[in-house]
């Protein structure tokens, strides 16, 4: 009998030996997938972490957030991409570099050259800020009623910025065919440079011609000039065709249902519509556009112009908004790509008290177009209705809008003082 007994017990004993040797390697497989599931966050983690190789490397794949007084006011996902941490501080740095390279890769500019550009604060702080980055200079031409602190950035940022007074796009001396002829000055003195260094000299009648020498506002190291014309250069649009319209498909996880932004230029809104819809036909894409631009009645009823405008009653400053950088009234090539689903008009007021209750409720501190595309997000809830994901841009902060946008007392000249308590302003009690 002891010899069974013994028998049994080192059976027992065996079975007990391989039962824990095969817990252990259950064990070890689950601390191996646990392991290599860390590994691949930490690899991640040291991605996002990881050096950018300059100034230029670091602009691009910002952000996207979560509004959150939005989208509990909504029962909507309202997103917003932060493009106001970008080096630059907007999304027009995405642009300024798209422009700058591909002049230089075309010919159009070489390093040492000047890039010119008439606007109205964003694109020339981004230019002012990349092109040092090329090896170039930066001269803007910027309309004296843009907030000054703009400018004052500008000129910090070691560009010249000369301020005009504003008026209509068809007159020779508005701001962008100002900028453009700058550029053109530039050529032309870089040009009169190498034909003395070759020792070419014009003849007339026989006789060698002294050139005419015109003070200019460049120096004479200068290569040659390029108008960046962000309005109807097409790098703009491809700069969110390429970038921030695959960044936004990527962070959502292909789960969006709409886009929605003003136009300036047409850039962002083109390239990210056109994206967008590429990728899934169903994503909506809108306009939200300030007073006195034409885009919205483009867009919702095919013309640019609005009854009063048809009726001879235009203004020569058709820009009745405090809104800076959107609102325009013409087609331009940019905004030609977008592709819409619709528009909504925004107002002034409107975009005050959304700033000043994104502030309060969120801590986000925004500029005005950054205000309006969040106006037309609500108005994009709205028409959708709940449990729908909405994109928009956050194009700025509030930084640069200290002397109008957020300041009192020029608010309160024409009569915008905020006022609302939550988003009444839009509807929503």
């Amino acid at each position: 009998m002891a010899p069974a007994k013994i028998t049994g017990a080192i059976v027992a004993a065996a079975t007990m030996v391989m039962l824990s040797y095969v817990a252990f390697f259950r064990f070890s497989d689950k601390l191996d997938a646990s392991s290599s599931e860390k590994k691949k966050k930490n690899e991640k983690k040291k991605e996002k972490l990881s050096k950018r190789n300059g100034l230029v490397d670091a602009i691009g794949n910002t952000p996207l957030i979560r509004i959150n007084s939005l989208s509990e006011a909504t029962g909507c996902e309202i997103l917003g991409k932060c493009e106001f941490l970008n080096p630059g501080g907007s999304v027009k740095d995405r642009v300024a570099v798209k422009i700058i390279e591909e002049a230089l890769e075309s010919g159009k500019l070489f390093p040492g050259g000047i890039v010119t550009e008439g606007s109205a604060g964003s694109t020339a702080i981004s230019l002012a800020t990349v092109a040092p980055a090329y090896g170039c200079k930066c001269h803007v031409v910027i309309p004296d009623d843009a907030a000054i602190e703009k400018s004052q950035i500008i000129e910090a940022l070691g560009a010249t910025v000369e301020r005009v007074r504003p008026v209509s796009i068809t007159h020779k001396d508005h701001f962008v065919n100002i900028a453009r002829r700058r550029a053109d000055e530039a050529n032309d003195l870089a040009s009169s440079k190498r034909r003395l260094a070759s020792g070419i000299q014009e003849k007339t009648n026989g006789c060698i011609a002294e050139e005419e020498s015109e003070p200019s506002l460049f120096s004479e190291s200068v290569t040659g000039g390029f108008f960046a014309d962000q309005f109807e250069n097409l790098a703009n649009y491809r700069a969110h065709y390429e970038g921030t319209g695959p960044e936004i498909w990527q962070q959502t996880n292909g789960n969006i249902d709409a886009f929605v932004a003003a136009a300036g230029t047409g850039g962002t809104l083109a390239g990210v519509s056109r994206f967008l819809q590429e990728k899934n036909e169903k994503v909506k894409c809108f306009l939200v556009d300030p007073p006195g631009s034409g885009l919205y009645n483009k867009v919702t009823r095919g013309v640019m112009y609005t009854r009063e405008e048809a009726e001879g009653r235009r203004l020569k400053n058709p820009f009745d908004t405090i809104t800076e950088g959107i609102g325009i009234n013409r087609l331009t090539k940019n905004f030609l790509m977008a592709k819409l689903d619709g528009g909504f008009r925004g107002t002034d007021k409107e975009a005050v008290e959304m700033s000043r209750f994104l502030l309060k409720k969120d801590g986000l501190f925004v500029g005005s177009s950054s205000s309006m595309n969040c106006v037309g997000a609500v108005r994009v809830a709205q028409t959708l209705g709940p449990g729908h994901t909405i994109v928009t841009i956050l194009c700025d902060s509030g930084m640069r809008h200290l002397s109008k946008f957020h300041d009192p007392q020029y608010l309160a000249l024409y009569g915008l003082t905020p006022t609302a308590i939550g988003l009444e302003f839009l509807g929503i009690k």
